[in-house]
């Protein structure tokens, strides 16, 4: 249930809309009507807002499940990479075993431990206490950055495993600095990191978010 809620949650936020049944089918890797079968459980459990033809929501009772598990999520993947030596492209599997069985104890301890960080290892903000989420700074998708514009990734959403070390090997993460310098009319962006051009499928680009390096590009950089 806990898995079928975070998806959700994450599916709609990327899309600010309601999530269809063959979305969520895709995204866990089970077939509809499984998928089916899940949502009329938590739809009896006050959770999720369904519609026919139209997909669902998470009740204001649901994005509260939902934002719990991602704070025990995050704040495990961040344990993980800071105090254990994880790789960040390799940390996602594991939480996902561990955030259903960890207290809100161990959680708290966790956070504490860590200073109480307000992003994950893939730039994801984690939920604090309260279950609010920190201030975010408007960002862009990489795949509509112009080409010659220098920005700074912020955020790799989430992306499978063979994705995260694809963009790991290539040294794209969190804080690097990319400058973009094609984008290829059949879907590939090809960007400039500290370790030499990569070329990424718009796919991938589409699920990494930047912001400008300021005093760099269009009319910071004529000042």
């Amino acid at each position: 249930m806990e898995d079928y809620i975070k998806a959700i949650y994450t599916t709609e936020g990327d899309r600010n809309r309601r999530v269809s049944t063959s979305a969520l089918a895709d995204r866990l890797e089970v077939t509809s009507p499984t998928v089916t079968s899940m949502l009329e459980t938590l739809e009896e459990r006050g959770l999720v807002d369904r519609r026919k033809y139209k997909g669902v929501r998470l009740t204001e009772e649901g994005e509260l499940v939902a934002l719990e598990i991602l704070r025990h999520h995050r704040l495990l993947e961040a344990f993980l990479t800071d105090r254990l030596d994880y790789d960040w492209a390799d940390v996602h599997d594991e939480a996902e075993r561990l955030e259903h069985h960890v207290s809100e104890e161990l959680t708290n301890r966790i956070a504490e431990t860590l200073g109480n960080p307000p992003v994950d290892p893939h730039g994801d903000p984690i939920p604090d206490a309260d279950l609010s989420l920190p201030d975010e700074t408007e960002s862009i998708r990489l795949a509509d950055v112009n080409p010659d514009e220098r920005v700074t990734v912020r955020r790799i959403r989430h992306q499978g495993d063979a994705e995260l070390r694809y963009l790991a090997e290539a040294g794209i993460r969190p804080e690097v600095e990319l400058t973009v310098v094609d984008i290829a009319p059949f879907g590939m962006v090809t960007v400039e990191t500290p370790a030499g051009e990569q070329s990424l499928p718009e796919e991938i680009a589409q699920h990494i978010d930047v912001v400008p390096v300021a005093g760099v590009n269009g009319a910071e950089a004529e000042g």
